[in-house]
């Protein structure tokens, strides 16, 4: 399998990891704050990945790449913390379909200026997949509040954080994948419960342990995905397709909870997966 190939093949696996991660948070930010559901998740998992850590005695790496992947878990959920507050603002939309589409831009600039430019197959992948991204996460609200411009900044800069985090943690990833995500989880569950220290969600503070364990369980093995996509292939069609993930939500929800997608995400679930075919090629 060429490097493309098994760097989509690993996104792809990271896509739908994230996108189960984000059902179940979803699910559980019905029955409590959400930022309880992520933070449970993140201690829970950061405590497994130690003990992985030590049981099989992997070797340390050296300081930056723990920078680089601290770095990553820190700003990464602040940005998720941007990203909440964003939603909650006004329409999501717009705010949603922004943030999703700069999650991957960033790291897609940052390629092509670091890795040179991809082939005009993998361009054309890429092109589509950003098209995919904006048809999946963009609902046009018919009636409602508008998206004020101060969830659409705050909605740009947690795409902004996302995409930053991929690129970080594409620098980590030489110095092995376990300790990267452990690096980051821990920094990771400080910026967050920094941010629950100066803004605590509202109660009930019960009620979000089961999901967001299950829901941090799948985004770690997403992350992990992604780290392994980025060390056997190029940075910008890791990040592409792991920033599909959305499409994975949206077909969990239409299988469990019924919810029927809009003709425009079919379109573009169906786009994601020619943006996928072309970039394994």
């Amino acid at each position: 399998m060429s490097s493309s190939g098994a760097a989509a093949g690993f996104g792809l696996l990271s896509a739908s990891s994230w996108g189960g991660s984000d059902f179940v948070g979803g699910v559980g930010a019905r029955r409590a704050p959400a930022l309880l559901v992520v933070v449970s998740g993140h201690f829970v998992t950061l405590l497994a990945l130690l003990a992985l850590c030590r049981g099989m005695q992997v070797d340390l790496p050296g300081p930056a790449y723990l920078f680089y992947a601290a770095l990553g878990g820190f700003e990464g959920s602040l940005a998720l913390a941007l990203f909440y507050r964003a939603l909650a603002m006004g329409a999501m939309g717009l705010t949603a379909a922004l943030t999703g589409l700069l999650t991957a831009l960033v790291p897609v600039t940052y390629s092509v200026f670091h890795e040179g430019l991809p082939t005009p197959l993998a361009a054309i992948g890429l092109a589509t997949g950003c098209v995919a991204i904006w048809l999946i996460t963009h609902t046009p609200a018919a009636k409602g509040p508008a998206t004020p411009p101060a969830a659409l900044l705050l909605g740009a800069l947690a795409g902004a954080g996302f995409g930053t985090q991929l690129i970080l943690f594409k620098m980590a990833s030489p110095g092995g994948v376990l300790w990267a995500m452990t690096s980051a989880r821990a920094a990771g569950v400080l910026a967050l419960l920094v941010f629950i220290a100066i803004l605590p969600p509202k109660r009930p503070w019960r009620g979000f342990w089961i999901t967001g364990i299950l829901a941090g369980s799948l985004d770690t093995l997403g992350n992990l995905f992604y780290i392994q996509a980025t060390r056997v292939g190029r940075l910008d069609v890791a990040a592409l397709v792991c920033s599909l993930y959305p499409g994975g939500t949206i077909l969990l929800a239409a299988l469990v909870l019924r919810e029927r997608p809009t003709r425009r995400q079919m379109a573009g679930i169906a786009m994601a997966l020619a943006a996928v075919v072309l970039l394994s090629v």
